[in-house]
């Protein structure tokens, strides 16, 4: 088929772009950010990072009040066993029973005093707004990914499980849950998010 002669010298209508080009001084809209099933814009993985290590540190104080006298006390002890020893040192039967399990049933007591710190903290403080206290600083919400859904204690609950029952007895679990938001679509959800039905967005302040 022969080929469509063009007049020469046109060159089209008035203000008449080829395709592929836009007008001078023209930018491409900015793309909007993702938003959860309520149209809430999603929590950022930066703004989520810096509320759980708001709340590390609080955890981290309490753990310090409740474990620091347990430890000195110990530790007192242990200087007694050792002064109190012969020229042998101190008896390996008795070190055992008076520093070594006591120090042991100390750690595992301060292991659940903090499960039990986080379940307060984490469920049933976050229940009645949907925020934790590193989340109130930062301005973000748990919100269930179904809208008008209730956030129970049930649901936080598994986030609790997950994220910190789970996160202490599995290795590495925590860094994999805290780190699979950066990959997650189309919720930037942890793994105790997918867990528990739930997804955290951003809050006006």
């Amino acid at each position: 088929m022969p080929a469509q002669h063009v007049p020469p010298g046109y060159a089209g209508p008035p203000g008449y772009l080829p395709p592929g080009y836009a007008p001078p001084g023209y930018a491409p809209a900015p793309v909007p950010p993702p938003v959860a099933p309520n149209g809430q814009p999603l929590a950022s993985f930066g703004d989520r990072l810096l509320a759980y290590l708001i709340a590390t540190a609080v955890a981290t104080a309490v753990a310090l009040v409740l474990f620091a006298p347990v430890v000195f006390l110990i530790f007192f002890r242990m200087i007694d066993e050792v002064e109190q020893a012969g020229p042998a040192g101190p008896d390996p039967a008795t070190f055992w029973t008076d520093v070594f399990l006591p120090l042991l049933a100390a750690e595992f007591g301060v292991l659940l005093l903090m499960l039990a710190f986080y379940w307060i903290h984490h469920v049933e403080y976050a229940r009645r707004t949907g925020q934790t206290f590193g989340k109130k600083v930062m301005k973000l919400r748990i919100v269930p990914v179904q809208p008008g859904a209730a956030l129970t204690r049930g649901v936080l609950g598994k986030r609790w499980l997950v994220e910190f029952a789970g996160g202490m007895f599995v290795p590495f679990l925590s860094y994999l849950d805290g780190f699979w938001q950066l990959w997650d679509k189309p919720w930037q959800q942890c793994l105790h998010d997918k867990f528990a039905g739930t997804v955290v967005v951003k809050v006006a302040p």
